[in-house]
């Protein structure tokens, strides 16, 4: 198996590698760039026009490795299932903006209500397939318990949460994709050890990919990953949980995505109960930023804590499936 998902990675990321330059050529050629937020750091508005969209690249190239790596598996599809319907509603809300000269697309309730459908889907195949289990383990502890009626409302959460929290981290050049290489990382082994070995190969063909592209994304950026990726990989990480039964440990595995997003709330209450911001800009890498910070300094830091999230989340889950 360990040469199985490392053929899966190499073969991802040659083609991810490969291809990001041909898609890179188009992109410029559409003059579809990225489009830069009046109320993001004024550094980044030298940003404007990097070509964008890129996730279709990666996540293509890893929807293709799966297939022809563990094509026959119903969990892999159930796992394409939501990470390309997550990818599909990021690349139409790329797509309104490289179109329209806008850096808003989609409209929240929208995204919502497609991440909606898309849970309810993913639920629907895994009833049909026999692998819907509605109990939930507690990290750490290994507390099993059944949530019945109220796990397709997880699931929803999970898909949705996690798709916006990666979307949140994707702000500076290489903080989204790096971060992803390593709690997917961390998700190969999680799924080799659950006994998974396709959805083992799903994670490592999303590493590979991710890798790849972090070439390009890396600073200075010469192509953005976009919605179509950030929501893509977002929604690969909630069905990976899910179909791990480790739901509530993605908590900790994307536990920098969890605090990027808790930023933004944080950021939002306290500024519509008390008027005031605790954070210089949200989401919380863009704070650093203005406190002096290098984008690399930024993305190094976030990196070494998804690193240290990942090990304290692969601890607890080898004591889950061991025990």
């Amino acid at each position: 198996m360990a040469a199985v998902i490392a053929v899966a990675i190499a073969l991802t990321f040659l083609l991810t590698v490969i291809a990001c330059p041909v898609f890179i050529k188009r992109m410029k050629q559409l003059h579809y760039g990225q489009q830069i937020r009046d109320d993001g750091p004024s550094s980044h508005s030298l940003k404007a026009g990097t070509p964008t969209m890129g996730g279709v690249v990666f996540v293509l190239a890893a929807a293709l490795v799966g297939i022809i790596m563990a094509g026959s598996s119903a969990m892999l599809y159930a796992a394409l299932l939501v990470t390309l319907g997550c990818g599909l509603v990021g690349f139409l809300d790329d797509y309104l903006k490289v179109a329209h000269n806008r850096s808003l697309g989609l409209k929240a309730r929208s995204k919502l209500a497609a991440e909606a459908a898309i849970a309810l889907f993913f639920i629907i195949f895994l009833r049909q397939l026999g692998l819907y289990s509605t109990e939930v383990v507690l990290p750490f502890i290994n507390l099993e318990f059944d949530l019945g009626f109220f796990y397709p409302l997880l699931i929803f959460l999970i898909i949705a949460a996690a798709s916006n929290s990666v979307n949140l981290t994707d702000g500076v050049d290489g903080l989204a994709a790096g971060t992803a290489v390593i709690a997917m990382a961390a998700y190969i082994y999680i799924a080799w050890l659950a006994g998974q070995g396709e959805i083992a190969i799903f994670a490592a063909a999303l590493t590979g990919g991710s890798l790849g592209f972090l070439i390009y994304n890396r600073n200075p950026a010469r192509l953005f990953m976009g919605d179509a990726g950030s929501l893509a990989l977002g929604g690969a990480f909630a069905a990976l949980a899910v179909l791990t039964k480790t739901e509530l440990l993605l908590l900790v595995i994307g536990g920098v995505f969890v605090i990027e997003a808790l930023s933004v709330i944080a950021q939002v209450i306290s500024f519509k109960l008390f008027g005031r911001r605790i954070l210089r800009m949200s989401p919380l890498h863009h704070h650093f930023e203005l406190k002096g910070w290098s984008e690399w300094r930024v993305v190094h830091a976030f990196w070494g804590a998804a690193l240290v999230f990942a090990v304290i989340g692969i601890l607890s889950v080898s004591r889950q499936f061991s025990g």
